[in-house]
């Protein structure tokens, strides 16, 4: 059974580690952690540590750490599917169905004795017998721990079938592949639709790729060229019925898009008319058994294929096909829907940075303010978005044609972080120039914010953004020499940027707090890192006030801190949120790499150094992505 990541995220969202393992462990509430005595080694004193808000546990002991599955694996010694079956029954998300009981998939198909309808063009509509294409390879269920082996569960044997019974049925799957061979056939005889694609700029290679095809004008071509499979044609409505009750292709004289899902398969089609005085320009399958425009992305599969680094949401499939064939593979657009929290969470699982574009007129910057508002609970701290506002008159494809890849790929990389955009965005509603327009965007920002994680620290960054940005009074700042940080003469370590970051953004401890497991107790930072733990949920609200709680609890060490805090020039380095985030971030991996490191040199068990190594082989495959990806 292949379980999609998007329902294990699912069943991982709806459990509450700390009831889960609070029925195995004695828990105790500490600070912002559960403890209790580590359930996986003997020990008298408490280190085993639950993470509500990260549904995480880690014990500072023996090092055991994970999520939900990985605690209920290792504390009972079972498999991953027994495990994901029980979540499942307790949090109410039904998992996929084995092969063998995907009837919804099936169709009966009709007796092949009577032969089919001469076609209005033989040489164009041929039959097409039904064919078996192997499906694609099921992705791994459970790459947030691929360092755990874990059973192969992607293959379900299949029960045997009464040939007879096999040859009356067809599967949606298999006919969907057909159907886009039988388009894909039908394009070099059509004049017409040779022609929009070649006025389009699209090269052969590109129409291959994305396996453009065209729909005979034939009101039933589709019932003459699969005459056995009518029923499955309906399921997945490319034939329709009449008032009258009779069927009709629902494409016709249109050029076709096959559309993929994230496994390659062919699960529905978009059709392009070629007079634009038809209405709609535009027609999409309908959701079936195995289409749902709101879950799938147009390009996504094949961007995936050429492994693409960089994701950019546009509007069209034109836009999409245009860019790949430009050289930028990351391209998606939604199937004639608008962008939901589903479409942005499938692209944020590729890539933690995104950029959705959008044209520059009044119904672009609603657009926008819209996604903005969908987009605000889902950046949890790391996740960037990016708006790439498209001159007037333009969208990606023609700008592409018109200016050339280079201006697009220039205006691209000049998009304005979200932070950027927010604030032009409410500064062009109000007259920042006077107290009443300030406290009008101020009112306006506090609303977005609210849509954002509560418990990450991006909120409190862009609030502190703002009101440095709108004039308000500054919050403490120690005196910083421009030059301190360009001297070779004081060695600043990275665990001076954290101590410093922390100082100035005391929000982004979450970024440090897993430094605690690995740390010698005897640093300044890892005294830092206790009393955050003891104060931070009675942190204010207001960046400035937290400031000023946090270096009144750490005033024992006000001396190294001011040092620290003249040598680093951290203000300078974090002014963006974004940026003040991805350093914290950056630190926080490469000192946990580095404690990772003096920790093996030494290990108090072979437990212990089995579970450092494996946690330091994950920790260097985040680095490698993290450089790769910037």
């Amino acid at each position: 059974m292949a379980i999609p990541q998007h329902t294990i995220d699912q069943i991982l969202d709806r459990t509450d580690l700390v009831e889960l393992i609070g029925q195995r462990v004695k828990l105790k509430k500490t600070g912002r952690t559960y403890s209790g005595c580590c359930p996986f080694h003997q020990e008298k004193t408490p280190s085993f540590h639950v993470y509500q808000d990260k549904q995480y546990y880690h014990c500072f002991g023996c090092q055991a750490n994970g999520n939900a599955i990985r605690f209920l694996m290792d504390i009972d010694n079972r498999n991953f599917i027994d495990v994901m079956k029980d979540l499942s029954s307790q949090t109410g998300i039904e998992l996929p169905k084995d092969n063998r009981d995907s009837k919804h998939l099936s169709y009966k198909r009709a007796p092949a004795e009577t032969p089919p309808a001469e076609p209005d063009h033989p040489q164009t509509v041929q039959p097409v017998q039904q064919q078996s294409v192997p499906a694609a390879a099921p992705i791994d269920p459970f790459e947030t721990f691929q360092h755990h082996p874990l059973e192969d569960y992607s293959t379900v044997s299949e029960h045997a079938t009464d040939p007879a019974q096999a040859a009356q049925e067809g599967n949606l799957y298999d006919l969907l592949e057909n159907v886009a061979q039988f388009y894909e056939r039908q394009l070099p005889h059509s004049q017409t639709a040779q022609q929009y694609f070649k006025k389009r700029g699209l090269s052969a290679e590109t129409l291959q790729f994305w396996r453009l095809g065209y729909a005979p004008e034939d009101w039933q071509h589709l019932e003459k060229a699969f005459p056995q499979d009518i029923e499955g044609l309906k399921l997945v409505g490319l034939i329709r019925s009449s008032d009258s009750g009779r069927d009709f292709d629902l494409l016709r004289d249109r050029v076709i898009f096959p559309i993929r899902d994230a496994r390659g398969r062919i699960v529905g089609f978009g059709g392009r008319a070629l007079n634009d005085e038809i209405k709609p320009k535009y027609i999409n399958s309908p959701d079936s058994e195995v289409f749902h425009k709101n879950q799938l992305l147009y390009g996504l599969y094949e961007g995936r294929k050429q492994k693409a680094q960089d994701w950019l949401m546009v509007e069209g499939y034109m836009d999409v096909i245009a860019l790949q064939q430009a050289g930028v593979a990351g391209a998606v657009a939604t199937l004639g829907t608008a962008s939901n929290t589903e479409h942005l969470n499938i692209l944020f699982k590729q890539h933690n940075q995104l950029t959705i574009a959008f044209d520059g007129d009044a119904a672009g910057q609603k657009a926008a303010r819209r996604t903005l508002e969908i987009a605000l609970p889902l950046l949890n701290d790391g996740r960037e978005l990016k708006f790439f506002v498209l001159p007037k008159e333009h969208d990606p494809d023609s700008l592409i044609r018109k200016e050339g890849i280079e201006t697009f790929h220039r205006l691209w990389q000049q998009s304005p972080l979200l932070s950027d955009f927010v604030f032009a965005l409410l500064s062009q509603q109000y007259d920042i120039t006077s107290p009443e327009g300030k406290s009008q965007v101020m009112a306006e920002l506090n609303q977005l914010t609210e849509l954002l994680p509560k418990q990450g620290s991006y909120r409190y960054l862009l609030r502190q953004f703002f009101r440095e940005k709108l004039g308000f009074n500054k919050k403490w700042q120690p005196e910083v020499s421009l030059d301190a940080s360009l001297s070779f003469n004081i060695r600043t370590r990275d665990e001076d940027f954290a101590v410093a970051i922390l100082m100035h953004h005391p929000f982004l401890y979450i970024h440090f707090e897993v430094l605690r497991a690995f740390i010698h107790p005897g640093e300044l930072l890892a005294q830092i890192l206790v009393t955050f733990d003891r104060v931070f949920d009675d942190l204010p609200d207001d960046h400035e006030l937290a400031t000023y709680y946090i270096l009144g609890a750490c005033s024992a060490y006000h001396q190294e801190l001011s040092e620290i805090m003249k040598r680093t020039n951290i203000q300078a380095l974090t002014q963006a949120p974004e940026m003040a985030d991805k350093l914290a971030s950056e630190y926080s991996l490469s000192l946990q790499e580095k404690y990772l490191r003096q920790k093996l040199k030494a290990p108090v068990s072979l437990s212990e150094s089995r579970n450092l190594r494996q946690q330091l082989n994950e920790l260097t495959r985040k680095i490698g992505l993290k450089l790769t990806h910037g």
